[in-house]
């Protein structure tokens, strides 16, 4: 029985734990958000390059896992490009294969411990800490990382000191708790809960590789824990994919059903080959100083994640078979617009989130263009058949106006500060557009009333409006061009047949007015191609407003 003295010790050594617990998991956000900021471009590059290639997916999944320092991370960016239908189903399974093994460096680091490593990461944190009053963003996120490195020590520390895993009852109260689950399969489901509670595998594998240094947790009953984490840490991914389509939830499940399978193999053999396996880890790692005690669990880590990917990567078409047959593809109705390339669990990842709906403007600017294009030619030659293709993309570039809107309104507090001119740019191209493709609308029906009626333009009306449309798609194509490649070199061309045009429309509306007086054209036509004329002139506006986004993203020209 223990005295009131000694329960009070008791508790106080569980509440340094908990905060050594707590302020390694503020440790590894605070590193994981730095790199996500830091390493956007690089994760831009990586996921640029997907393809069908097993190999290169895997490097893609370690390389983007080991950047972020998050396999759960990971796991909800490729469920959002899935779900966008960026991404195959094919090209996510061996991504995911790669961030089990991405997921491993952390443990690694934390199993490199020792005094002298413990010092320097603590003059880390506080530089980290000095880092964040700099003015510039970049020495922000540079001491955000250092900060968080540090923190991870910190926190790892706090819990391998005598005030928690080094005294004497902590130590023989989780002693006689592992001798009552010592059994394997206890083991794994203590794994289980744990990494779901803490929603990280790293750091759960992290606590672990730290209570077998301090002695605390026998290395055999560790290796278990370690593979329970593996299924852990789907918990995440599983969560993620609720609400999402079929696709994204065959890969949360193709996530959940590799780490069971990996962990079903190795339980097997750990099981069979305890001794050999822990006599193998004890001549690999001599010693029973804390570094060598972490390293076999961290080695372990290592070891299973890999093995895993190297069995089942030849068996990832019968993975996405297998998920298939397991969730069926619903026979209700899809809405009748969605996002092309965008889903709000990229926000998670703001700089992937910012390179998918540049791709998702791309594509409503390719429909403004196709729209433009079919009602110019409806108001030079009265060809209105089309009209279903124009009223179609309308419809689309309105929801994707509306969305992307929405999207980016969410998207803007989580950006770093050298983006937020980029999403202030993009609010703006995307009400230029619209109002683009609002004006197309009218050309058609403009056109498609004056079919209907059975009027049509005098052959000099036409020759005029052919000419204005002419520049104004020129003008489209520089605009389109300044965006998509950031390329200032056109725009003053961009702005010299803007003023042509609005010069244009002084001098279109001086002749028909001619016309009328000399008979040439009927009254009955007259509203038609006042209005024709007075929209090409604003289609130019937004054009130009479109084009000099990228110079001057505070606001457009004019609004109408």
């Amino acid at each position: 029985m223990l005295s009131p003295q000694e329960i009070m010790q008791l508790i106080g050594s569980l509440i340094w734990l908990l905060a050594g617990v707590g302020v390694f998991i503020v440790g590894m956000n605070f590193m994981s958000e730095a790199l996500e900021k830091s390493a956007g471009e690089g994760m831009e590059r990586m996921l640029g390059r997907i393809s069908n290639n097993r190999f290169s997916g895997v490097c893609i999944g370690a390389g983007v896992t080991a950047i972020i320092q998050s396999s759960s991370a990971t796991s909800v960016m490729v469920i959002g490009l899935v779900n966008a239908g960026v991404m195959t189903l094919m090209q996510a399974t061996p991504i995911i294969m790669g961030a089990n093994i991405g997921t491993t460096i952390t443990g690694v680091l934390v199993a490199l411990k020792n005094d002298y490593f413990n010092m320097l990461m603590y003059l880390c944190a506080f530089a980290g800490i000095m880092m964040g009053f700099a003015k510039k963003e970049k020495i922000k996120v540079a001491g955000l990382l250092c900060c968080g490195l540090g923190l991870i020590f910190v926190g790892l520390n706090v819990m391998s000191s005598e005030q928690a895993f080094g005294n004497p009852l902590v130590e023989s109260m989780f002693q006689g708790v592992f001798r009552v689950i010592d059994f394997p399969l206890l083991l794994i489901l203590v794994g289980i809960v744990f990494t779901a509670l803490m929603q990280s595998s790293s750091a759960a594998t992290g606590v672990v590789i730290t209570m077998v240094g301090t002695g605390v947790m026998p290395l055999e009953l560790a290796l278990f824990i370690v593979l329970g984490a593996n299924i852990g840490t789907c918990v995440t991914a599983l969560l993620a994919s609720v609400g999402a389509n079929s696709n994204s939830k065959r890969v949360a499940l193709i996530h959940f059903t590799f780490n069971v399978i990996g962990t079903v193999i190795f339980t097997a053999i750990v099981w069979l080959f305890k001794e050999p396996i822990i006599n193998l880890l004890v001549s690999l790692f001599p010693g029973e100083d804390p570094m060598s005690l972490q390293m076999r669990v961290s080695a372990f880590h290592v070891v299973f994640n890999v093995t895993t990917t190297v069995v089942l990567l030849p068996f990832v078409s019968q993975l996405v078979k297998y998920s298939c047959k397991v969730i069926r593809d619903k026979k209700t109705e899809e809405p009748v617009h969605t996002l092309k390339y965008i889903d709000d669990r990229l926000l998670t990842i703001p700089a992937v989130a910012l390179m998918q709906v540049k791709k998702e403007m791309d594509h409503m600017f390719d429909l403004v263009e196709e729209n433009i294009m079919l009602s110019f030619v409806a108001l030079e030659s009265g060809d209105v058949a089309k009209g279903e293709i124009v009223y179609e993309n309308e419809a689309v570039i309105d929801f994707t106006n509306s969305a992307l809107t929405k999207f980016l309104i969410k998207l803007s507090p989580t950006v770093e500060q050298s983006d937020e001119v980029i999403v202030g740019s993009y609010f703006h191209v995307l009400n230029d557009l619209e109002r683009v493709g609002d004006h197309a609308e009218n050309f058609y029906e403009i056109a498609a009333e004056m079919a209907e009626k059975k009027i049509a333009f005098s052959p000099k009306a036409k020759e005029d409006i052919r000419e204005v449309c002419s520049k104004l798609m020129r003008m489209l194509h520089i605009s389109k061009e300044a965006f998509d490649n950031t390329n200032r070199d056109k725009l003053p061309e961009l702005a010299v047949l803007e003023e042509e045009v609005d010069a244009m429309k002084k001098d279109l509306t001086a002749s028909h007015f001619i016309r009328l007086a000399d008979g040439d054209c009927s009254i009955e036509v007259s509203p038609y191609y006042s209005s024709a004329v007075a929209g090409l002139e604003r289609v130019a506006d937004h054009l130009v407003n479109v084009g000099y986004s990228i110079v001057n993203p505070v606001g457009s020209q004019d609004e109408e």
